[in-house]
């Protein structure tokens, strides 16, 4: 029997978007779409340090799903952009406990992909009672294996990428690229911490697809504000990937796994793309393992992104299943 296709839900456009306090000095954007009255779906993106993208809206029925997006600390629309004080794994799980109590919400569904996987792992754990169901994609724990297949396994398979990211440094600082990067990304000197950010985002980006998009094409006719503008948010989107990934992102992966068991109750869909070259299959096939009630859904031609044909179809399948709930 051939599987459905599904795909994606119309463009929508939120009723809501508003910034909530957190901690001492963060604002997070969120923003609401749908029905006002439908059941309730928490977004969890990527990166760390990505933000939320209109796209992510549409994976969702608007007719049926209350679809909540936020921006983490740091990330996006949030304020300030940028900022790794206050900023570890614990305070964003906080941030979304925090956002369910603003919003008036008992419980809700949680999806996640990539780093929102691990986020939404992490906030299924500590508050089970809150999650309705689990959308999980591209599985990351940030244990020392797939930290080190980012920065440097994955030359084997992407040399040419991983020499760009390589060429950009002076020689005898390529033998720990997160440290070199680092200094320059978190460098108060636009001149120096804005192509450096350019250029890191753009190794993650040109892994992402089974079939890489061409990242040559350069948009040379944008006002100079707005060039500046983009800049500043690769910049920020950088350092906030690199302090994590300094920190572990601030998690115990194989405590992840073991306590994953005890979220057997909770209705859970795991979509993994076979040839992901940023968070390769092994870590899904271990959660898979750990959450033997989970449904395993392995694409066969698809990478990392969201947004590829198989991926996007599997999740939208999955959010369509859980509106039975």
């Amino acid at each position: 029997m051939c599987q459905a296709t599904y795909n994606l839900h119309p463009e929508i456009e939120p009723f809501n978007k508003n910034w909530l306090k957190a901690g001492d000095f963060h604002k997070i954007y969120y923003e609401e779409c749908g029905n006002q009255n439908g059941s309730p779906v928490i977004f969890l993106h990527g990166g760390p340090g990505s933000g939320c993208n209109p796209a992510q809206r549409r994976f969702f029925d608007p007719k049926h799903y209350r679809i909540i997006l936020l921006d983490q600390r740091g990330c996006g629309r949030s304020t300030p952009q940028g900022e790794v004080r206050e900023n570890t794994t614990s305070d964003l799980v906080a941030d979304i406990e925090a956002l369910r109590e603003h919003l008036s919400i008992a419980k809700w569904h949680v999806f996640g992909g990539s780093w929102g996987s691990t986020l939404a792992l992490a906030y299924a754990i500590k508050h089970a009672k809150r999650v309705i169901s689990l959308t999980l994609r591209g599985i990351f724990l940030s244990r020392p294996s797939e930290l080190h297949w980012f920065l440097g396994d994955v030359k084997h398979f992407y040399p040419e990428v991983w020499q760009t990211l390589l060429d950009y440094l002076p020689e005898n600082e390529r033998n720990n690229v997160l440290i070199a990067y680092e200094k320059r990304i978190f460098s108060e000197d636009a001149q120096i911490n804005q192509p450096a950010a350019v250029r890191w985002n753009a190794y993650e980006s040109a892994i992402m697809r089974l079939q890489p998009q061409d990242n040559k094409a350069v948009e040379t006719t944008k006002p100079a504000a707005e060039t500046l503008t983009s800049n500043a948010t690769e910049v920020a989107r950088a350092r906030v990937q690199i302090h994590y990934i300094q920190h572990h992102c601030f998690i115990d992966g194989e405590a992840i796994l073991k306590d994953a068991a005890k979220l057997a109750h909770i209705p859970t869909i795991i979509v993994q793309g076979r040839y992901d070259m940023v968070c390769p299959p092994a870590t899904a096939w271990l959660l898979a393992r750990s959450m033997p009630h989970a449904e395993y859904i392995m694409v066969p031609d698809a990478g990392h992104s969201a947004m590829e044909p198989g991926i996007t179809s599997a999740l939208v399948s999955a959010t369509e299943k859980f509106k039975a709930l």
